[in-house]
């Protein structure tokens, strides 16, 4: 019995003691290693006020000013320290609204835990300078009530909506993927060059601890000011685009749709970048309702919000027929001095695809000129078929390598989001349509590549690249948009790096004659500028749902090259009749930042040129198409009217005459 008892009082002692073990390691875990009651004691004693900092200006290449940053304030209260005798008529009057707003902005949830009667919140948002001065003479006379000042976006030039972007407030996956960098409140960059270079413009908040009382109440400094931290202002950003080139390319593509990018050769800089339709950016301003705006916005069938430079993959059309030109002679299929014949068009397999009637091609700068789809069905072929008519693969990968290194099926990395790769295909995506055990493909089954039909997709960013790589005889610089910082940070070096083409030098010179002879005397004759040397080649993208793509691609002076541009023009038709001369006033606009007198007509003609009934006249018929499977690419339509509709042709089989002959 004895000996029971002390096992009973041992084992009471055991008890004891590890239940005060337990209550040592926990209070030296609250009081050594967790602070969190530190923190929530500070927090009922402690008020920490965000100074926001002013987010970094963005400038152009030549220091205008294109973001500008506007003053707005934000009225805090803290409900605890509201005064029942505060003459809140009068408030209502200074902020200009009602007496149901004025309690209905006081009315929370307070059992959320999102608010807190002693912690401040946001009463009014993005206050006018106008109404803030006013309140501030007499803000003393409302206990609970203060000022937090914000800056917001402001556009003076009223261009480059796409490119800028906008701000938004943070919303919880902003707030979780920032690590702490952001708190509810906050505004982050959402689109374009503000979303892409956010790190750097966002800057760094301050704040400002105050000590309070057991009723919230605000009583002094806290640790004398000696814990308050200032804000960081966000790194100026200074772009590559050129802000009154810009506002120029917008101006012509009014009422088009379609899409332009500009580069400087020598550096890849991006000096243009235009959408169209596109918006006045400080429609998006956070001073605004931004509600209505945007609903307005995705809600237009002309798709503001898509941007046509990045995100849209176009058929390139005959603008391709270069790239065919170079892989051709630098893999010896193609003799740059060699004639042909154009009997008005390619006759393959008891059918006649046209071209149109220019006469004999006398070498590889007369098939550019005049832009001659026989000589190009003939000559992809020819590279295609280079290692045996039944062996197309080889000679397909080879030609679709050259066009990765000229940055084509691929995305270029530009510094801005959303790019698309475009689609250049190589064997295996014609052996997923056609397999072996249905005979295969040929090099017939795909020539619409050769004039820049079919599958091939590129965006207008692409195009203009490929302009500056013709512009440097074999190499180019990454496109993008950041050309510095007003702090001397270095833009990302992958934008300093040279990527080179393995063709020959020699055969870029011949491919950039044979683009000034299309402007001189061939298809783009008519977009000549009398004092500067164009290099250019138009190409109309067949469009099976209505009018046509107009598309122009170039670069001037055609010796140290300034400027290449791409122009795209959804639905205008030829090459020549809207995409060159668009392209040929930017250029001037760049190079003289005037239009010559004898070229103001032309000028004018594009300004007032409205073609969105096209565009909307084009959707609409897309959109009554009942909706079919997608079929097999197959060879062209044999009925090209021109050298130049030469873009996309819808998928179909192959034809019954090529299956026979396989």
């Amino acid at each position: 019995m004895l000996d029971k008892l002390r096992e009973r009082q041992k084992t009471i002692q055991i008890v004891f003691l590890i239940s005060a073990l337990v209550l040592v390691l926990k209070a030296a875990q609250l009081q050594l290693f967790d602070d969190a009651l530190s923190r929530r004691a500070d927090a009922t004693t402690i008020h920490r006020l965000t100074i926001y900092p002013p987010r970094g200006l963005i400038f152009d290449r030549n220091d205008s000013l294109l973001v500008a940053n506007n003053a707005v304030y934000d009225l805090m209260v803290t409900y605890n320290q509201i005064s029942p005798q505060m003459d809140t008529l009068k408030l209502c009057r200074l902020l200009g609204i009602t007496r149901q707003d004025f309690e209905a902005a006081l009315k929370k949830d307070w059992k959320s835990g999102k608010f807190s009667r002693s912690v401040p919140f946001v009463f009014m948002k993005k206050i006018s300078t106008t109404t803030y001065a006013r309140l501030q003479e007499c803000l003393y006379e409302f206990p609970g009530f203060f000022v937090q000042a914000r800056n917001i976006r402001a556009y003076p030039y009223h261009a480059g909506a796409h490119v800028l972007g906008y701000i938004n407030e943070v919303d919880q996956r902003d707030i979780e993927r920032g690590g702490g960098i952001y708190a509810s409140g906050d505004y982050i960059g959402a689109t374009g060059i503000e979303a892409r270079y956010e790190d750097r413009l966002r800057g760094r908040k301050g704040f400002n601890f105050q000590l309070k009382d057991n009723l919230g109440r605000i009583v002094g400094p806290y640790a004398d000011g000696k814990a308050d931290t200032m804000p960081v202002s966000g790194d100026d950003l200074i772009l590559s685009i050129d802000a009154r080139l810009q506002q120029y390319g917008e101006a012509l593509m009014a009422n088009k749709s379609g899409s332009i990018v500009a580069i400087e050769p020598s550096s890849g800089e991006i000096l243009a970048m235009i959408s169209a339709p596109t918006y006045d950016p400080n429609e998006l301003a956070m001073t605004n309702d931004r509600g209505p705006v945007f609903q307005r916005l995705h809600s237009d069938p002309l798709k503001p919000f898509f941007d046509r430079t990045v995100m849209a993959k176009y058929p390139p059309g005959s603008i391709f027929k270069t790239v065919v030109s170079l892989i051709g002679m630098q893999e010896g299929t193609l003799n740059p001095n060699a004639g042909q014949g154009c009997g008005g068009g390619y006759f393959y397999a008891g059918r006649l695809y046209k071209c149109h009637g220019h006469g004999g091609i006398s070498n590889v700068v007369d098939a550019l000129a005049y832009s001659c789809n026989t000589y190009y069905f003939g000559e992809f072929r020819d590279i295609v078929d280079k290692y045996g008519f039944n062996n197309p693969h080889q000679g397909l990968d080879k030609f679709h390598q050259y066009c990765y290194e000229m940055g084509l099926g691929r995305r270029l990395g530009v510094d801005y989001p959303n790019e698309s790769s475009g689609n250049i295909p190589d064997s295996r995506y014609y052996d997923r349509i056609y397999p072996k055990r249905l005979g295969g493909w040929r090099s017939p089954t795909i020539m619409s590549l050769g004039i820049g039909q079919g599958e091939i997709q590129m965006t207008t960013l692409q195009m203009a690249n490929l302009a500056a790589c013709i512009a440097n005889r074999g190499y180019w610089y990454p496109p993008h948009l950041a050309k510095g910082f007003k702090s001397g940070g270095d833009i990302p070096k992958q934008y300093r790096q040279r990527q080179n083409v393995s063709i020959d030098r020699k055969y870029f010179e011949l491919v950039v004659e044979g683009m000034a002879q299309c402007v001189n005397r061939g298809t783009a004759r008519s977009c000549a500028i009398p004092t500067i040397q164009v290099c250019g080649k138009t190409g109309t993208s067949q469009n099976p749902h209505g009018d046509d793509h107009s598309v122009f691609f170039a670069f001037a002076p055609k010796d140290n090259p300034k400027i290449a541009i791409a122009v795209y023009v959804e639905n205008a038709g030829w090459g020549a009749s809207y995409a060159a001369p668009i392209a040929s006033l930017m250029i001037e606009k760049y190079l003289h930042d005037t239009i010559a007198a004898e070229r103001k007509y032309l000028e004018e003609r594009m300004l007032k040129a409205n073609l969105i009934e096209k565009y909307l006249q084009n959707r609409r018929q897309v959109a009554l198409k009942p909706a079919t499977r997608p079929a097999a690419p197959a060879m062209p339509s044999p009925n090209i009217p021109t050298d130049e509709p030469t873009g996309q042709t819808p998928a179909t089989t192959a034809t019954q005459n090529e299956r026979k002959r396989r």
